[in-house]
């Protein structure tokens, strides 16, 4: 599959019923997404409670810049019902050491790292990824091989 892919990363951990309210309004969204008249075959996933990851299959046919303006409506819908932020960039999410996601300012990561409460091997989930590979090879990739190790300088 040639799968285009938009993660988006939540702000808060989502609760159960949020997770099938969400799951329920986005089935009902990826039903009738359409560019220029014709149907998008897309999927979506909530991972962790915490990623909504929005695929469609382009083997077919391409998203367009109107339908993917939808889907960005979309997701600001549910930021406004949700109180919830899903577009803001400068959050980071990573695996603590308890194997749960936490969420974080990228502005933190340096002081986190000092602290020893993350390291350079640190999962961190990318969601700057955009395509099915991507989202299969680099959604988690440690520290060491993130764009915060290279912005912030943490290890050499």
């Amino acid at each position: 599959m040639n799968g285009k892919v938009w993660a988006y990363l939540s702000s808060k951990e989502l609760s159960d019923e949020m997770v099938e309210a969400i799951s329920n309004e986005t089935y009902y969204f990826l039903d009738n997404w359409k560019a220029h008249g014709t149907a998008l075959a897309g999927s979506f996933e909530i991972r962790y409670n915490r990623f909504l990851i929005i695929t469609v299959d382009e083997d077919n046919y391409n998203a367009s810049g109107c339908s993917i303006d939808k889907q960005l409506q979309f997701i600001k819908e549910f930021e406004k019902k949700y109180s919830i932020e899903l577009l803001n960039r400068l959050l980071v999410a990573y695996k603590n050491s308890s194997e749960k996601v936490e969420v974080t300012h990228a502005t933190k990561i340096k002081d986190l790292f000092a602290s020893g409460e993350i390291n350079e091997n640190t999962i961190i989930y990318n969601p700057s990824i955009s395509t099915s590979a991507e989202l299969k090879n680099n959604f988690e990739i440690p520290l060491k091989k993130s764009w915060l190790n290279e912005k912030y300088n943490l290890v050499s």
